[in-house]
This record gives C-alpha cells, sequence and structure tokens, in this order.
C-alpha cells in the first residue's frame, strides 16, 4: 500500500497515512511559471496499490488537474492499481441538467479520472448518491454519520434533543441520524427563488424548547443554515447546532455563521480549513482521517467497507 498526497489537504492525509502506520510516499507536485502542472513520483510505486488522496475543492479546477496528473504519473510508474480518494467531490452539484444547454459537469470530472487511469474512486458524502453511477469503475461512498452520531451523542440528551433537515432533499440523511440518536425529526420546508439565495417558508415538527441539530453535507455560502437558525429560534428552539460535512465555505459564509444565532457548527477535515475558519469561534472540526483510513484498509484487504456503517 501507498499513499500520495494532492496540495488541497495535506493535514488530512497525513492523518490518514499516520492511522495506518505508513509514510506517504516523496512526490513533488508544483507549477511553472505559467500555472502548468507538474507532478514527479520519487519511489517505486511497481506493483503496487497507490491511494491518491486529493479533495477537489477551492481552486477546484487547479486540484482537480492535480489529482489527474497524478494518476496518470503513478500509471506510467507501473502502478498495479490507483484508487482516487477525494474526500470532497468538487463540481458534485451539477450532477444533472439544470436547464437546456447546460452540462453535466460531475459526470464530466468522472469521465477525466477514469480515462487518467483510476481503478478505483472514493468519496465521502457525495451530494447526490447516483453520481456513483458516473462512474464505470468500483466506488464508495463513505459518510460521514458516525463521526457526528458519537459526537452527538457526547453533547446531547435525546430526550431535549431534535434532529433538523435543513430542506426536504436532506431527510433522508438526516432521518438516518435521527434514528440512530433515538431523536425526533423535524424539517424546514424552504422556496430558492434563485441560486444561493433560500427562503424559509415552514418547519414541519416540534422544536420549542428542544437543542436542535440541523444536518447537512455541504455549506457554501450559508444562507440556507443561517436562515434555518433564525427560524429555528424564531419557533423558542433552546440552542441550534450544525453538523455539515463539508464546509466550502466560500465568502460571506463565516460573516453570517458569526452574525447568525447558530451556537456552533461542527465540520469535518474534508476541505482545508482556512485561516478565518480556524478563527471563528463558531466553528469547530472532526477529523475524518480514521473513517478514510479504516476504509482503505479494508480495500486493500479485499474486506468489506459497508459494514463500516452496519
Amino acid at each position: 500500500m501507498k499513499i500520495v498526497s494532492g496540495n488541497s489537504n495535506a493535514p488530512l492525509a497525513r492523518d490518514i497515512a499516520k492511522y495506518l502506520n505508513v509514510s506517504l510516499v516523496e512526490a513533488t507536485i508544483k507549477k511553472f511559471p505559467d500555472k502548468e502542472i507538474f507532478v514527479e513520483i520519487q519511489e517505486n510505486v511497481r506493483g503496487e496499490d497507490v491511494f491518491v488522496i486529493q479533495s477537489t475543492s477551492f481552486p477546484a479546477n487547479d486540484h482537480v488537474m492535480e489529482l489527474l496528473i497524478t494518476i496518470d504519473a503513478l500509471k506510467r510508474g507501473s502502478a498495479k492499481r490507483i484508487a482516487a480518494i477525494m474526500p470532497y467531490y468538487g463540481y458534485a452539484r451539477q450532477d444533472r441538467k439544470s436547464g437546456p444547454r447546460t452540462p453535466i459537469s460531475a459526470k464530466l470530472v468522472a469521465n477525466l479520472i477514469m480515462v487518467a487511469g483510476a481503478d478505483r474512486a472514493l468519496m465521502v458524502d457525495l451530494h447526490a448518491g447516483q453520481i456513483q453511477g458516473f462512474f464505470d469503475i468500483p466506488t464508495d461512498n463513505l459518510f460521514a454519520a458516525p463521526v457526528f452520531i458519537d459526537d452527538i451523542k457526547k453533547r446531547f440528551s435525546d430526550k431535549d434533543s431534535v434532529i433538523v433537515s435543513p430542506d426536504v432533499g436532506g431527510v433522508v440523511r438526516a432521518r438516518a441520524i435521527a434514528k440512530r440518536v433515538d431523536c425526533d425529526l423535524a424539517i424546514i420546508d424552504k422556496r430558492r427563488e434563485k441560486a444561493s439565495v433560500s427562503e424559509v417558508v415552514n418547519i414541519i415538527g416540534e422544536v420549542s424548547d428542544k437543542n436542535c441539530i440541523l444536518i447537512d453535507d455541504i455549506c457554501d455560502t450559508a444562507g440556507t443554515l443561517t436562515n434555518a437558525a433564525k427560524a429555528l429560534k424564531n419557533k423558542n428552539a433552546k440552542s441550534v447546532f450544525a453538523y455539515i460535512t463539508h464546509g466550502v465555505l466560500s465568502n460571506p459564509a463565516i460573516e453570517r455563521i458569526n452574525d447568525s444565532p447558530i451556537d456552533k457548527m461542527i465540520i469535518t477535515d474534508s476541505i482545508l480549513a482556512r485561516d478565518d475558519v480556524k478563527k471563528s469561534s463558531k466553528i469547530e472540526q472532526l477529523s475524518i482521517a480514521p473513517l478514510i483510513g479504516e476504509a482503505i484498509g479494508r480495500i486493500t484487504e479485499n474486506k468489506s467497507v459497508s459494514s463500516l456503517f452496519a
């Protein structure tokens, strides 16, 4: 087993390698003056199973190209099997045609990864599960739920807590966690007038005098999340916590979160946290390195990955 880290999230790659008790492969990934990306693998990988850790987060295009070029370098270095490990899969929200003459970019990225030479793909909390079908290679979609469930059980009592889905689309994810922590479920019914702008319309479920725990896969500009928090507080929620797998947190997300009634937002380290994220007193981070490390170990040993979530 060999693990190669891209530049998108080196701390997570180091934590995964530490969990597996292996060293990261020595590799040079840099840019020429004209911003072309150059990759050189500085260890022998012939006949090895190689896992490339690379979140395709901001700047997404650079990180996608880094991943593709690294896979190509490994393929030309005669690696036995190459797995693209993408804790955050960029372009996942472009999983269907949203209008006439628009792309399905999530499928295009999948095609690029396969053509580059990946034999396997692994992601965490895909925005849309059907993206697995965009790949013609074995694909695993891990869930951050076990990490969140452990933290929720430590922080809250099931008697005064309720799991909240910030929209109808996230009900399946929220319901699964509610079942595991033995909490009631509430749903935010919202109407989105245009991209990145949401309006809370109604709350389905009892939230008064409850610790409300919002569950979602991605927080980008935080408009949906902060609007949901305000609506919950208006319904006399005792507190509002948010558990988000992928903290994209584009501007003005941090300012909105800091100014919102959200008591605490917990994100994973699927995306490397910027300095302003680390400085926010309202944001905490949980590591998914053990989760990904365990999955990698099971893949190498040809064991079940799905049993991690049984």
